[in-house]
């Protein structure tokens, strides 16, 4: 009786995480809807400048979480890795307040060696915070629970409510008042998610035992089951990490002129996933399952290179190309960034109920079928713009256009994002979940160095020289917003195509 009540609905537990991401995703949003702007008219840097450094950051954020996963995995537990992320992080957003007030004086150059301090301790933090949190979440279910999918889709909306009011709030405070206090307000909103976090998590954050989640290592959490030893890296696991880190640093900076973050980020993705895949405590069937997440993070790659375009090229658009006049108010253009989040909060409990309709029906389809139609909707996104882009009005083009690319874009991201969270926790085995979780974001911490990268091509007007990728020349908004279509489209193919194949080596989980 007691187990069909626990079905009808979620863990309390889910809520305290959402509530916790909420108020540090508001933190991470609404410092990143004022960056690249604070860069471009504070500091007055390049635009293409500002979108590498902009890429390196995104791009680092989302590889460190490889060293909190680590950590919390064979030391400190999540709920440790947790508080010191987000102590971190905190520390970071008001570095980037002083630098804010700094970039009033003279002295520039320190208000830049503040912003990259600032950077530091907010990309390691992030390491520490991020990948233990969602990590959390499957643990409050039992492993072959059905509900999964649907709580990692809730939980996504934690983070996007955090996503949708923060740039309400600090785009506001940095636009219209001064970049520093937008600065202020994602640190406060930081310093609030730990308080949240501390005050709930012994009583709600357990596994369906009754069981405290994250409190020591997850190293032991099934090191007993069969088959299995334990998880200590060995000598050959070392070499492959440390010297195959190195070989691919090497081979991508001098061999292929690619800066030192960009470097780093693209070879410890490259090199990551084999930390892992060859353990010798893995069977075949675990082997086959990681396999899987190892290959969907190459599309993943692809996924979030496009769609982090938000924060930079998108940006841009809305600032130099939208109309942004509304009944004579003229709407702030790191405003845009709340769209993607505002559709998620409308859209994932429908999205979140399909599943779980199509889970009681025996009709879910595998994880890789859903990412490949996400694929498919960040495609459309891209074409919805791309013909709004070929003709734009003296007076800027319709705010309508970046409105229905952020509408398919939703789609696309909820259909993959969240799909993939769970598919990790649910094909890795229990004593490498942080770790893998950390491996998972380096998928997405190449896309966003990749994206960085790509915005660094955003079409100038007076430019006498075009730039191209791959043999295709961007002269014009059009062929830009058509390239990543391309991209986009071809991926999702690509992934529709492997998806029986990987449905088999996933072994019968969905």
């Amino acid at each position: 009786m007691e187990q069909a009540t626990q079905q009808k609905g979620h863990p309390k537990g889910l809520y305290v995480l959402f509530v916790t991401e909420f108020w540090e995703r508001f933190s991470y949003y609404g410092m990143r809807a004022i960056f690249v702007l604070y860069m471009t008219k504070s500091l007055l840097l390049e635009k293409s400048l500002a979108s590498n450094i902009y890429g390196s950051y995104t791009g680092l954020v989302y590889l460190t979480p490889l060293i909190g996963g680590y950590v919390a995995d064979r030391y400190w537990g999540n709920r440790k890795s947790i508080f010191v992320g987000g102590a971190l992080m905190a520390l970071g957003q008001f570095l980037m307040f002083f630098s804010a007030t700094m970039a009033h004086s003279d002295d520039k150059a320190f208000a830049i060696t503040m912003m990259w301090t600032g950077l530091a301790f907010l990309i390691f933090g992030n390491g520490f915070f991020k990948p233990n949190i969602s990590t959390m979440v499957g643990q409050l279910y039992e492993t072959s629970d059905g509900r999964k999918d649907a709580a990692y889709t809730i939980f996504y909306m934690g983070i996007n409510a955090g996503a949708f009011i923060a740039p309400l709030i600090c785009g506001y405070l940095g636009e219209n008042v001064d970049f520093k206090w937008g600065f202020l307000a994602a640190g406060l909103g930081m310093i609030v998610s730990l308080i949240i976090f501390y005050l709930t998590k012994d009583k709600y954050v357990i596994d369906p035992n009754g069981k405290q989640l994250g409190v020591g290592p997850n190293k032991a959490a099934d090191v007993s089951a069969e088959g299995t030893k334990d998880a200590a890296f060995s000598s050959l696991q070392l070499v492959i990490l440390l010297g195959g880190i190195v070989a691919a640093f090497t081979t991508i900076h001098f061999g292929f002129g690619v800066d030192v973050w960009g470097s780093l980020i693209y070879g410890m993705t490259l090199v990551g996933p084999f930390v892992i895949i060859t353990d010798k405590s893995l069977s075949k069937t675990e082997k086959d399952r990681l396999w899987v997440i190892i290959l969907i993070m190459i599309f993943v790659i692809f996924f979030w290179m496009c769609f982090e375009q938000a924060g930079a090229s998108l940006t841009f658009f809305a600032e130099e190309q939208t109309n942004r006049s509304i009944f004579g108010w003229v709407m702030p253009a790191s405003y845009f960034q709340s769209f993607n989040a505002g559709f998620i909060i409308i859209l994932a409990p429908i999205i979140s109920a399909m599943w779980v309709w199509l889970s009681k029906k025996g009709m879910s389809p595998a994880a890789p079928y859903k990412q490949s139609l996400g694929l498919a909707f960040l495609a459309l996104g891209f074409l919805y713009i791309a013909f709004g882009s070929r003709s734009i009005p003296a007076t800027g083009a319709s705010i309508m256009f970046l409105t229905g690319l952020y509408f398919l874009h939703t789609i696309g991201e909820l259909f993959l994002s969240p799909i993939g969270l769970s598919m990790v926790n649910k094909l890795t085995p229990a004593r490498f979940t942080s770790l893998m979780m950390g491996i998972w974001f380096l998928a997405i911490a190449t896309g966003n160095k990749l994206a960085g990268t790509m915005s660094s091509l955003y079409p100038d007007a007076k430019a006498t020289t075009h730039p191209s990728v791959l043999g295709f020349e961007i002269t014009d908004l059009y062929s830009y917003f058509i390239l990543f279509v391309i991209f986009s489209g071809i991926a999702s193919v690509m992934l529709f195509f492997l998806c029986k194949k990987l449905e088999k080596m996933m072994h019968g989980v969905k």
